[in-house]
C-alpha cells in the first residue's frame, strides 16, 4: 500500500462505501488519514437516576422493573422499558427496533447511555446505547474519536478504515528530523495515531500540535514563495485619471473617516507604486471597507482597465453588485458593472464571459466563478477579495492569474491582532481601519443564563411586530447524541411552535448553494421574519432591517468570532440587540463573555480572546479559525503559529518541500 492508493485497497470497502466516503472528500489512504475526528466522546462511570440533569448526556447503571409491549403501526414500533436504582426510575423508550424488547429480562442489570429527559420529575431516555454492565465497565476512561460524517458514512465505518491505514505502515516521515528535534514535535506516525485513537489528553495534545504545526508551517511557506515572486512585479498600469473617484467622494451622504482617508492614501499611493500593490486592508464590521474597494475600481475603469471583486457567497455578491450600480446611476457614471456567479444560468454565464472577453465589462463581481477556467479577461488590472479569509490561497492565486500581474486587494472584517496578521500576511502591506462611522448606532449586548430564554423570544417577537427580524443562531446543524448542544433542525421546529405566527427558517452549511441562496435573498427582503442559523450566517448579506441576534451556547464560540456574528445586526437605523445565552454549566467559560458587554472593539476583543483561549479544548466544538485550517486556529494555537513562522525564516533548502507533500489540509488553504 502507499498514500495515493484508493481506499478500496481497505478490506471491507467497496464502490458502494467508497462513494458515502467520497462526499466526505476521502477518495485515497492519505485523505483517510488527515480525515481528523471533529470531537471525542469519553465513557465515564455511570451514574445514579436521582442525579441525573435535564438535557444532558449520561450513563446510568438500572435494573429493568417493567417492559411495556411493542404498539405503533407499519410506519413506527415503539416499546419501554422501566429501570431502576436505589435512587429512582427513568423510562427508556425504543423506536423503529422491536427486536430491541427480547434482549430484556426484568431483573436483569444494564448501562443506558444517552440523552436525559425530565418532564413534571419524570426522567425519560430515548434510543440510549445499551451496553452490559462488563462490557461497559472496560470502557470507562477510554476515548472515542466521533467524525463528521455525510450520509451513508457510520463512524464505526470510519474508524475501522482508518485503523487499518495505519497499520499498513503507510505514514512516512517528511519534516526534516533537525526541526522535529528542535520544536520537540512528534514523528507523523505516532502523530496520527494519537490525533485519531489518543489514549490519553497529553497523547493528543502532542498530536494536535504537531498537526498544527504542519498546517502553519507549510501555509507559511507557500506565502513566502508568493512574496518572493511577487517582489519583481512591476507595475504596468498607468492610472492617471481619477476624476470618477472624486465625483464619488463628493456625492456621498457621509464623510469618509480619518481611518478611512488614510487607507484610501495608501491605496493611491500603490496605484501609482514602481511595482504593483499587495495590499490587506482590515477593518472591524461596519468600518467602510466597501466604498474603498468601490473608490479603487472606479479609478482603475476610468484609465480603461478591468478590475474584479471576488465575494463567498452568491447572495453577497448580487448585494455588492446592486450597491455599485446604485451608486454609479446616481452620479451618472457610465462604466459597465457586470455580475457573474455560480447561480446564474449557463446562457447568463456565456453572455458575462464574453462581455468580459471584449473588455466592455470595466468592473466585475462575482464569487469562485471570477476565476474558472472559461473567463478570459482583456485587460485585469485590479484583484479585490472581499470576507478573503474565506478564500484559499490557491483560490485568490487562481484569480490574480487571469490577468498579468494585477494589483491585489484583499479585505477582511475578522479581526486579527497585528502580530499574527503580519506573520499570516507576510506577502500583504497591511492597513487598519480603526474606527466605525459616526452614524453607527452601538449594539446593545446581554449576556445571560438559559433562565432568560423565555424572555427573549418574547423581546424577539416584540421586535417582529415592529417590523424587524432576527437571528438565532445555534452550534449545531442536527441533533447528536454525543452532545447537549443546540442544534439548528429542532430548534427551528420547536420556535415553529413557540411562535406560530412569525415566519421562521433556518440555514446551514449542509444545505446545497441554491437552497442558501434562495433562504438568504427570502430573509434579505423580509419573507423570513426570524433565521435560525449555525454559523455560516458569519459572512452573509447585509440585512439592515435585522435588529436581533440570539447565540445559544455562546460559551462554545471564541470570543472574536461572537464578535463577528454579532456584526450582522446593528447594520441600519434602528438600535439593536445582541444576546449571548450560556449553559447553566459553563462554569469560567461564561464569565469571558462578558468582555463583549465592556466592548464593541473587534481589535480589542480579539487580543482578549487570544489570552483567554488555552490549549486543548478537546471536549468542545472546534474553535471556528479565521483560515480555512483543518485543524489549526490562529488564536488558540498562536505560540506555534510563532514557531512554524521562526522554522521557515530558517529553512536553508528551496520551497520544494511543500510540493512535494501536498496535503488534502494544505489544498484547502
Amino acid at each position: 500500500m502507499n498514500k495515493q492508493n484508493p481506499i478500496t485497497v481497505i478490506k471491507g470497502i467497496g464502490n458502494k462505501s467508497a462513494s458515502c466516503f467520497a462526499k466526505a472528500g476521502v477518495n485515497t489512504l492519505q485523505d483517510l488519514l488527515h480525515y481528523y475526528p471533529k470531537d471525542y466522546m469519553t465513557y465515564e462511570p455511570p451514574v445514579s437516576i436521582g442525579s441525573l440533569f435535564h438535557n444532558r448526556h449520561a450513563a446510568i447503571k438500572g435494573r429493568v422493573t417493567g417492559i411495556s409491549p411493542v404498539t405503533g403501526n407499519r410506519k413506527i414500533k415503539i416499546f419501554s422499558v422501566i429501570i431502576s436504582d436505589e435512587t429512582g426510575k427513568c423510562k427508556v423508550t425504543f423506536y423503529h427496533v422491536p427486536y430491541f424488547r427480547d434482549r430484556f429480562s426484568i431483573g436483569q442489570s444494564y448501562v443506558f447511555r444517552g440523552r436525559v429527559v425530565i418532564k413534571n420529575s419524570v426522567v425519560f431516555m430515548e434510543q440510549p446505547t445499551i451496553f452490559a454492565v462488563e462490557e461497559y465497565e472496560l470502557l470507562i476512561g477510554k476515548i472515542r474519536p466521533i467524525y463528521p460524517l455525510v450520509n451513508g458514512l457510520t463512524n464505526n465505518m470510519v474508524s475501522k478504515a482508518v485503523r487499518e491505514a495505519l497499520q499498513s505502515g503507510i505514514t512516512e516521515e517528511y519534516l526534516p528530523e533537525k526541526l522535529l528535534k528542535k520544536y520537540n514535535l512528534s514523528n507523523i506516525s505516532h502523530t496520527l495515531n494519537n490525533i485519531h485513537f489518543p489514549n490519553s489528553m497529553e497523547d493528543y495534545e502532542k498530536a494536535r500540535e504537531r498537526l498544527v504545526f504542519d498546517e502553519f508551517f507549510f501555509f507559511l511557506l507557500h506565502v513566502k514563495e508568493i512574496k518572493d515572486h511577487d517582489r519583481k512585479s512591476a507595475n504596468l498600469f498607468s492610472l492617471p485619471e481619477q476624476r470618477i473617484m472624486n465625483t464619488i467622494l463628493q456625492s456621498l451622504p457621509y464623510e469618509l473617516t480619518h481611518a478611512q482617508n488614510k487607507v484610501l492614501q495608501d491605496i493611491n499611493r500603490d496605484l501609482h507604486h514602481k511595482s504593483v500593490m499587495n495590499r490587506l486592508i482590515q477593518g472591524d464590521v461596519g468600518s467602510g471597507k466597501t466604498i474603498l474597494a468601490i473608490l479603487a475600481m472606479a479609478r482603475i475603469a476610468e484609465n480603461g482597465y478591468q478590475s474584479a471583486l471576488m465575494v463567498p457567497t452568491d447572495v453577497l455578491a448580487r448585494q455588492h453588485y446592486e450597491s455599485v450600480s446604485e451608486i454609479f446611476k446616481e452620479n451618472a457614471i457610465t462604466i459597465p458593472v457586470l455580475l457573474l456567479t455560480g447561480a446564474m444560468t449557463a446562457k447568463e454565464k456565456k453572455l458575462a464571459h464574453e462581455e468580459i472577453r471584449k473588455g466592455n465589462a470595466k468592473i466585475i463581481i462575482g464569487t469562485h466563478a471570477l476565476f474558472q477556467e472559461k473567463v478570459i479577461y482583456e485587460n485585469l488590472a485590479l484583484v479585490i477579495t472581499d470576507e478573503q479569509h474565506r478564500f484559499g490561497v490557491k483560490q485568490r492565486e487562481a484569480l490574480a492569474n487571469k490577468g498579468i500581474a494585477p494589483h491585489i486587494l484583499v479585505m477582511s472584517a475578522t479581526p486579527i491582532p497585528r502580530t499574527l496578521a503580519m506573520i499570516l500576511y507576510a506577502d500583504l502591506d497591511i492597513s487598519v481601519i480603526d474606527e466605525i462611522p459616526k452614524n453607527r448606532i452601538p449594539i446593545k449586548n446581554y449576556v445571560v443564563n438559559q433562565n432568560y430564554r423565555k424572555k427573549a423570544y418574547e423581546f424577539i417577537e416584540k421586535e417582529i411586530g415592529k417590523g424587524r427580524q432576527a437571528y438565532i443562531i445555534c452550534p449545531m446543524v442536527e441533533q447528536s447524541e454525543e452532545s447537549d448542544l443546540e442544534d439548528v433542525i429542532s430548534y427551528t421546529e420547536t420556535l415553529k411552535r413557540i411562535m406560530p405566527h412569525v415566519k421562521i427558517e433556518y440555514l446551514h452549511g449542509r444545505l446545497k448553494s441554491n437552497e442558501k441562496n434562495t433562504i438568504m435573498e427570502a430573509f434579505a427582503k423580509n419573507k423570513i421574519q426570524l433565521l435560525v442559523s449555525t454559523t455560516v450566517i458569519e459572512v452573509g448579506v447585509n440585512v439592515p432591517n435585522a435588529t436581533v441576534m440570539l447565540v445559544e451556547n455562546a460559551e462554545r464560540f471564541g470570543l472574536a468570532q461572537l464578535h463577528q456574528l454579532r456584526g450582522r445586526v446593528g447594520r441600519g437605523i434602528h438600535p439593536s440587540y445582541c444576546i449571548f445565552i450560556h449553559s447553566h454549566n459553563a462554569g469560567e467559560a461564561a464569565g469571558k463573555l462578558m468582555i463583549l458587554n465592556q466592548t464593541n472593539d473587534g481589535f480589542r476583543i480579539a487580543g482578549e480572546d487570544l489570552k483567554l483561549r488555552g490549549p486543548g479544548e478537546l471536549f468542545g466544538i472546534r474553535q471556528s479559525g479565521c483560515l480555512s485550517f483543518q485543524i489549526a486556529d490562529i488564536y488558540q494555537d498562536a505560540p506555534v503559529l510563532q514557531m512554524a513562522h521562526e522554522a521557515v525564516k530558517s529553512m536553508k533548502i528551496k520551497d520544494d518541500l511543500w510540493k512535494e507533500h501536498n496535503f488534502t489540509f494544505y489544498d484547502n488553504l
